[in-house]
């Protein structure tokens, strides 16, 4: 079963934000960064529990591991009881924590 995936308006910007910080070094770079982040994403379609668990609040949210270089991102979503999933924020690994 494919599920939706849907990017909350904070999502959006933390992609922009991710992509310009890497467009002023290197195009390429930023281009590939985008890719790489949206295909992992993609895959939470089919899989939607592959991210670690992590309880906050009473509230059940997961964290998504997008390798790339050295590093790598993070994605921070929540599944709905539909089984949507709901991309929240993104983050580099070597950032503090979610803006």
């Amino acid at each position: 079963m494919s599920r939706k995936i849907r990017y909350n308006a904070k999502a959006r910007t933390d992609l922009n934000r991710l992509y310009d910080f890497l467009l002023d070094r290197d195009a390429a770079t930023a281009e590939r960064a985008l890719d790489a982040i949206v295909e992992c994403v993609m895959g939470l379609a089919q899989y939607p529990n592959t991210g670690r668990k992590i309880e906050q609040d009473g509230q059940l949210f997961r964290e998504l591991v997008i390798p790339f270089g050295r590093a790598g991102y993070l994605a921070l979503y929540q599944v709905s009881p539909a089984g949507d999933v709901n991309i929240l924020a993104i983050r580099h690994q070597r950032e503090d924590d979610y803006r």
